[in-house]
């Protein structure tokens, strides 16, 4: 079966965008992807359909739980077997989640705080991941208030978790970022994929308006206003 048909088939897609068939090829070959693509333009598609045809577990870190929620009813509605680790459930909850991510075609849905405990990371490495996919992965070179330091620490848990192949998935960075993200990640000779930002239906327009324009909008002057004087006497006597 092609990937196109793959595609059809188990994600109802009925074709694919620019980049993600060469990113899928080459992630289901063994090979480590770095796509950069726009905003909507199918970036969870590449380790989706890599995953159904490179087989075994799928470790998938994103920084947000709304993502990983949205990521997580998409599969689920697809038929396919995800869960998700984060800090909103329950002991019980998060023990059963454990537990499911071992599956053999199992998507797991988690931050790279969750991945930074041990209990997490030695039940994920029994599992014997196939792929590890870092979602926003320009997250390792953003520096800021909003910075989060666990995401310089998934290289090193990438060898750790054992999978074959690495994904790392961004709608923003430049090719000094798409360096920093390979190295920070270990990313091995990986393919590079890199979609078309060009969007024709978004116009940016210089216009200088005319002088009748910037006369109308131009407020008249204003004069500041004197204090009210003010007039000395002397103390009443006592």
């Amino acid at each position: 079966m092609t990937i196109r048909e793959l595609a059809r088939e188990r994600l109802g897609f009925e074709r694919l965008r620019p980049g993600q068939e060469a990113a899928v090829a080459a992630a289901a070959a063994g090979r480590d992807v770095l796509a950069v693509l726009p905003t909507g333009g199918g970036k969870s598609a590449i380790y989706e359909l890599a995953a159904l045809l490179h087989g075994g577990p799928t470790v998938v870190v994103s920084p947000l739980i709304a993502l990983q929620d949205d990521q997580l009813a998409h599969l689920r509605s697809a038929g396919l077997s995800a869960t998700v680790l984060n800090s909103a459930q329950s002991a019980g909850a998060r023990a059963a989640a454990l537990i499911e991510a071992c599956g053999p075609d199992e998507f797991v849905f988690l931050s790279p705080e969750q991945l930074a405990n041990d209990e997490t990371r030695a039940a994920l490495r029994r599992a014997r991941p196939g792929l590890f996919v870092v979602d926003e992965a320009h997250l390792v070179s953003q520096w800021g208030q909003d910075f989060r330091p666990d995401y310089l620490r998934l290289g090193a848990q990438a060898d750790e978790l054992g999978a074959g192949v690495r994904i790392a998935l961004t709608a923003t960075a430049a090719p000094p970022v798409r360096r920093e993200i390979c190295r920070r990640l270990g990313l091995r000779d990986p393919e590079v994929v890199i979609g078309d930002f060009d969007r024709p239906h978004i116009e940016l327009r210089r216009r200088r308006p005319s002088s009748a324009a910037r006369a109308s909008s131009t407020p008249p002057p204003t004069r500041a206003r004197r204090p009210p004087a003010t007039r000395w006497r002397p103390p009443a006597s006592r």
